[in-house]
């Protein structure tokens, strides 16, 4: 119960430090002049990943190499089965492809990376530097395409950073909301990393499956919450770029963060079966991007099925 207790309370600190953080950062951003776009881009679409950056830096740090990346790999997983399952039941998904081709592309590059790096059974140091050389490529790509209107997912995430309200409006609130955002952060990642490597002695389970599960689930909470909200209110795009931003950051970021600070081995499950799923979910949302244009009820309905096929399948076949 005492590991339940700290496993809970970790993921409400995670939450709301997550939450805090970003409504902070996007308080600041306004009160500097930084643009909608570059706000959206950046503040929302990768902030919303700050519970996994947090938590992943932590395991690696902490020497628990299995939570860090099952972190990274269920969160993304999660975030296109569960979330955009969820999304889409809620309302359809219709969404421009135009606008998000290029975020879906480099999902599915992503992906491939890490497919590829994880084939030598280590995420080193090189291949950190290697995934934030991507990053950063990625990151001035999307800038420069949407400030010129190249493309119109400039929309996209200008109205990310419009999908949340109540900001503070004074600067020591917003410097108050940016330190409490990091408090409770670091904080909630110590909570959840303690109950979740108790738990998963308690029960005989493998870190990995608790990264995998537990974990991912929990870091991906923003990513949820502002997906459903911007699915109520109509706006497809928003949703589906969230998801897609957050994934992208989560493998070039997060990943290429913790890798630098400590090589991080491949947990053999992950190897033989996770990394397979995370590369699948990313062509299947990228194959809906580019023929239906949109994520209806029943493929909502298929994705969530997915997810308890993938858990099941999981616990099946690597118990421990």
């Amino acid at each position: 119960m005492i590991d339940i207790a700290y496993l809970l309370a970790g993921l409400a600190l995670l939450t709301a430090g997550g939450e805090a953080l970003i409504r902070g950062a996007l308080s600041a951003a306004n009160r500097i002049g930084i643009s909608p776009l570059l706000s959206g881009l950046l503040i929302v679409g990768f902030g919303t990943s700050a519970p996994e950056l947090v938590v992943s830096v932590d395991a690696a740090i902490n020497h628990k190499p299995d939570i860090a990346i099952g972190n990274v790999v269920g969160s993304n997983i999660g975030n296109v089965l569960l979330i955009l399952g969820i999304c889409a039941l809620i309302r359809p998904l219709d969404v421009s492809p135009l606008g998000l081709r290029r975020d879906a592309v480099v999902m599915v590059t992503a992906s491939l990376l890490f497919v590829v790096m994880a084939f030598n059974g280590t995420i080193g140091r090189i291949d950190a530097m290697v995934l934030w050389v991507f990053l950063l490529i990625y990151l001035v790509w999307a800038y420069q395409t949407e400030k010129s209107g190249s493309v119109p997912s400039a929309e996209v995430h200008k109205a990310e950073a419009e999908e949340l309200s109540a900001l503070p409006a004074s600067a020591l609130g917003t410097g108050a909301m940016v330190v409490i955002g990091l408090v409770l952060l670091i904080a909630g990642s110590r909570l959840l990393l303690t109950g979740a490597v108790s738990l998963a002695e308690h029960f005989g389970l493998s870190q990995a499956i608790i990264g995998l599960t537990l974990v991912a689930v929990g870091t991906s909470l923003p990513e949820l919450s502002i997906s459903v909200i911007a699915a109520i209110r109509g706006h497809a795009d928003v949703a589906v770029g969230n998801v897609m931003g957050s994934n992208i950051f989560n493998v070039l970021g997060i990943l290429g963060v913790s890798a630098f600070l400590h090589p991080l081995p491949v947990p053999a499950r992950i190897l033989h079966f996770d990394q397979w799923f995370l590369l699948a979910t990313a062509l299947l949302i990228f194959f809906f991007l580019y023929t239906s244009q949109r994520v209806t009820r029943l493929e909502g309905g298929v994705l969530l099925i997915g997810y308890l096929a993938y858990l099941g399948s999981g616990f099946f076949f690597f118990s421990n």
